[in-house]
């Protein structure tokens, strides 16, 4: 029998969310994630099916639920400790305590990650909820995630975390020293790519302006059109109520 894990949200909570959440990863630690059913879940959190429904439509929900639970994890703690680092720095500290948080579910993400790779629709899904997951940790290391160079940093940076966690999930060593050359590698890597789009950005920037007041201009001329008297008016009945 795999042993349940731990945390400050965990067995002792009497939140029926916090429950469903803890019961599906002891299950997703114990057998295939296929297999687990809603019922199965209910019965490992003694909660009714209606309670349930009342707080996730689906199992898919219950682990973004997981990824919120996480997420607190990371952002209740340490910011003063990384203020002064420069964002680098301050993004692999908080991606570390990321990995801290994630430690107690390691079965339980291996079979999931399993899953994921199973199934393409659900692997979609849940990127979706990893690249939610990264704005905030973005936004704890100090990092803009804002605009369309924030859109692909947030893009490139889940696609990142998946390698990342990927290495860990087979990493043996105490140390986790292949985790951190992988997230140290992930890092460069995103760093280059950032700094081109950041590039061109300020490259672009003079002809999104110019295509702006292009925008603003033609809008302003399809209100005067709009406004312009008809041809079955007379010039004095443009403005009669």
């Amino acid at each position: 029998m795999t042993k349940e894990p731990k945390s400050a949200a965990a067995a002792t909570s009497s939140d029926p969310r916090a429950k469903i959440v803890d019961a599906l990863m002891a299950l997703a630690a114990e057998r295939r994630f296929e297999e687990i059913t809603i019922r199965d879940i209910c019965a490992k959190a003694k909660v009714s099916l209606a309670d349930f429904r009342d707080f996730f439509p689906s199992k898919g929900a219950v682990l973004a639920g997981f990824a919120k639970r996480i997420d607190r994890a990371v952002l209740s703690g340490g910011e003063e400790d990384i203020s002064r680092e420069a964002p680098r720095e301050r993004l692999f500290d908080v991606l570390m305590r990321r990995l801290d948080a994630i430690a107690p579910y390691r079965e339980a993400l291996r079979e999931i990650v399993a899953w994921l790779r199973r199934d393409p629709v659900a692997a979609l899904a849940m990127h979706q909820s990893t690249v939610n997951s990264m704005r905030f940790m973005l936004e704890a290391a100090g990092i803009d995630g804002q605009g369309v160079a924030g859109a692909i940093k947030l893009q490139g940076l889940a696609l990142a975390w998946a390698r990342i966690v990927a290495v860990w999930l087979e990493d043996g060593e105490p140390e986790l020293a292949k985790t951190m050359a992988e997230l140290d590698r992930e890092l460069s890597r995103g760093e280059r790519a950032v700094a081109g789009v950041d590039r061109l950005e300020r490259i672009a920037a003079p002809f999104k302006a110019i295509a702006l007041a292009a925008l603003e201009q033609r809008q302003r001329a399809r209100e005067a059109f709009r406004r312009r008297p008809r041809q079955d008016e007379a010039p004095g009945d443009a403005g009669a109520p």
